[in-house]
């Protein structure tokens, strides 16, 4: 099976070049690689670095004078080769043998659609052993309603069914696009959070399974530049599209109870703090990410009526391509 490995970045250089050193050094033996680059002005060592591997063949570069995770993501579907296409960060580290883990599952599994890899997060390294490690995932992790907030794909060690993956780490097949016409919802701004959540729901309506396999690990460097965090996790902004988003990721997929459950869940984690976010109790702090919490309720409430008429696939739209 050939596997499009999807690599969207913004604003990253050594990181970026570092990522893509391990991808083409994959021993897989039927891939390619497409970077969508919506970095305006690289540095000149990955400018040059970015086109001698272009011209080399060995990576599709493709630049783009917009920012937006999940365009970024359709772009690339439109493109992509692969029956099965793979997404990863720009700022990664792959181990040998990461695409045959991805591609095995496919072969082994005919029902499933996604395959959902095990990510190790540079800053929790230290802490995926030990008594943290479990198993299998608690049943509340397959409830939409809650499972945000019990999915665990950093210490759960046995391959099993999930409800979403990081998106940093996912594959799915191509044919979900030719027979189910899914796509990235191009309405989650910002860091884009809960997109890929989207999308897995989306995904498992048409029956097809998403498979987690512990086998299938990357490290994800979380660099403090570049990417999502070129959003300072302090502006306004970056506060009310992550509350959005959530909202939106809740609107279009649950149903009213769960709707219910899951904003309750939101308020209580990332409002009042309470655990597993363990945020500041500061009555001012809790009055703050209240404030944004209403905001992106009301954000979300916009979006919604502007979806009556725009479905906001607007970088998708201009897109002149056919889909594949």
């Amino acid at each position: 099976m050939m596997i499009s490995v999807v690599i969207p970045t913004y604003n990253r250089e050594q990181p970026l070049r570092e990522t893509l050193a391990d991808a083409i050094g994959q021993n897989y033996p039927n891939f390619e690689v497409l970077v969508i680059d919506q970095t305006r002005t690289h540095s000149f060592e990955t400018e040059v670095y970015l086109e001698e591997l272009a011209n080399a063949g060995k990576i599709r570069w493709f630049r783009v004078d917009w920012a937006s995770l999940p365009a970024a993501r359709n772009f690339a579907v439109r493109r992509a080769a692969g029956e099965i296409i793979l997404f990863i960060d720009d700022d990664v580290q792959l181990p040998d043998g990461f695409l045959a883990a991805h591609a095995g599952n496919y072969l082994e599994k005919p029902d499933v659609g996604c395959v959902a890899g095990r990510v190790f997060d540079r800053m929790k390294l230290g802490d995926s052993g030990g008594d943290l490690t479990i198993e299998y995932l608690p049943r509340e992790a397959m409830d939409a309603g809650i499972a945000w907030y019990f999915i665990d794909l950093v210490h759960t060690v046995k391959p099993q069914q999930v409800l979403s993956a990081r998106g940093c780490n996912m594959s799915f097949r191509s044919s979900i696009v030719t027979e189910h016409g899914l796509r990235f919802d191009e309405r989650f701004a910002g860091s884009a959070v809960r997109e890929e959540s989207d999308f897995c729901l989306r995904l498992r309506s048409t029956n097809m399974k998403i498979w987690y396999d512990p086998n299938a690990c990357l490290v994800h460097l979380g660099e403090e530049s570049g990417g999502c965090h070129d959003v300072s996790t302090r502006s306004i902004e970056y506060q009310i599209t992550f509350y959005h988003n959530h909202f939106l990721m809740g609107f279009k997929n649950l149903t009213v109870l769960e709707c219910l459950r899951f904003f309750a869940k939101l308020f209580d984690c990332h409002v009042l703090g309470n655990p597993p976010c363990y945020k500041s109790r500061s009555p001012l702090k809790i009055l703050t990410r209240f404030t944004f919490y209403i905001l992106g309720f009301i954000s979300t409430l916009i979006t919604l009526i502007k979806s009556l008429w725009n479905d906001g696939q607007i970088y998708t739209n201009q897109d002149s391509i056919n889909p594949k």
